[in-house]
This record gives structure tokens, sequence and C-alpha cells, in this order.
């Protein structure tokens, strides 16, 4: 199952949040394909600012975009004025007024997305592809991750026969639902063909808190999700806090 259901269409309502936040009865074809096109136009144009994530909210008159991008310099431009341009093209493909906020990636190493996505520059630039997986979960598991798994799928090394290679590093828990899973998808597009690459990265778990009833402490009674802040806190304005499990591998094998 874990391979087969996207990891955040899973868990959206529990520890992940929609892409797109806003209601509509009569509008709502319209809408959907207003935001394909927002996507689409931001994904095409913004190719070299590493942007992973695109959150559209709307209220009745206006907008509001919100990029995460590892590179928020080449969005903004010199001056604003990059970001200024951007505004206005968008503008063209929405009858709301539109407004632009970007929000910066501290650490790419430990987003899914980007990491597929710059596996898939690797294999567009020749790189030997476990060559290409390797390194980028190397640079995960330094920088903080619990555990990552890659796939990348067709015509590998220009082989007649497309197959599926996949390595992984750390623990998975594709099935826990307070694990928080982060998923990315890319193409690579090689002389030979498109090959699919695909990224599961585990930061860790998001933990609702549960207060402790009166009389557990003496019946011995231990709370798994104690002591943590979830999903529910977080729509209160709250953070969530991402901890690691105790049985988690780190670099040995669990006893």
């Amino acid at each position: 199952m874990g391979q087969k259901v996207n990891p955040h269409g899973l868990r959206l309502g529990i520890n992940k949040e929609w892409d797109s936040v806003w209601y509509a009865e009569k509008d709502f074809a319209k809408f959907i394909l207003e935001d394909h096109n927002l996507r689409k136009f931001i994904k095409n144009n913004l190719q070299n600012a590493k942007v992973a994530r695109v959150t559209i909210k709307r209220t009745t008159d206006r907008v509001k975009i919100t990029l995460h991008s590892a590179s928020p310099g080449i969005i903004i431009g010199r001056n604003g004025q990059s970001i200024k341009e951007l505004t206005e093209k968008l503008q063209k493909l929405s009858e709301q007024k539109v407004d632009v906020e970007i929000f910066e990636i501290k650490r790419p190493e430990v987003n899914a997305q980007l990491v597929a996505e710059t596996i898939a520059k690797d294999l567009e630039n020749r790189t030997a592809f476990r060559r290409a997986m390797r390194q980028a979960m190397m640079r995960a598991m330094k920088n903080g991750s619990r555990g990552i798994k890659t796939a990348v799928s067709g015509r590998l090394g220009g082989a007649d026969i497309a197959r599926t290679e996949s390595f992984h590093e750390g623990t998975i828990p594709l099935q826990t639902l307070r694990a928080d899973i982060d998923y990315g998808f890319a193409e690579a597009k090689t002389t030979y063909g498109i090959l699919g690459v695909k990224v599961w990265l585990y930061r860790g778990e998001v933990l609702p808190f549960v207060p402790r009833e009166r009389g557990d402490r003496d019946r011995g009674f231990r709370n798994r999700w104690e002591g943590g802040a979830g999903y529910a806190d977080a729509k209160k304005g709250k953070k969530t806090q991402a901890v690691p499990r105790s049985n988690d591998r780190q670099g040995a094998p669990r006893q």
C-alpha cells in the first residue's frame, strides 16, 4: 500500500494541509482550472528558482499565492523588479486581485520535491542514476532526515527495456499517519526518453497534544502521543513539532 498511495493525500487533515484553500459552489470548475494554469505558469517560468510548493488561498476578491522556494532572490530580482513582472503576468490569468508571497526553504536537502528535481537535473546532465540517487540520499541524511527512499523509472542508462531502480536509507514509516512523510515527483527529459523520479522523505513524527488523564500515572499508563503539537494546534497559530521516534535507525540495524 505504501507505494501506491500519495503520502500527502493520506495525511490531509492530520499533519498535512491542502495546497488550495478556498470554497466555491457555482465557480468550482473555473477555479480548479485557474489554479492549474497558475501553477503551470509558475513552474514553467521559475525553473531555476527551486520552487517546491505553490499554495493558493482565495477570498471573495483576492487570490493569495505563496511560493515556497529555496532561491527567493531569483524570484524577487533586483529592487523587486522580477516579482512585480511575475505578479503582472499572473494577474492576466485570474479575474481576481493577485497577491504573491515568498516563503524561503532554508534546508532544501530535506525537501522531497527539491531532492527529486535535483536527481532529475543530474540525470539530464548524463550523471549515472545510481550515483545521483546515492548523493541525494547522503545529503538528506546529513541534514537531519530520519530516512529517505528514492526510485527512478524508465530507460535507465539508455537500456531498451524500461525498469525501476530504488534505494532507501533509514526508516520510512509510510503507513504511520502521525509520521511526517514528505513526497516529491519530478521528470528527467533525457535523449532516450523521460525518466520518472520519486522521493519519500521521513522527517520525524508530528505528535498532537493529548492531556494525561487523572490516575494514568498510577496505573502505569504511558501516552505515546503526549508532549507535542499537532495539526489542531497548528490551525490555532501554533507551530507543529516533528520529533524522531525512539526506535528509528541511525545507521545501525534495529536490535
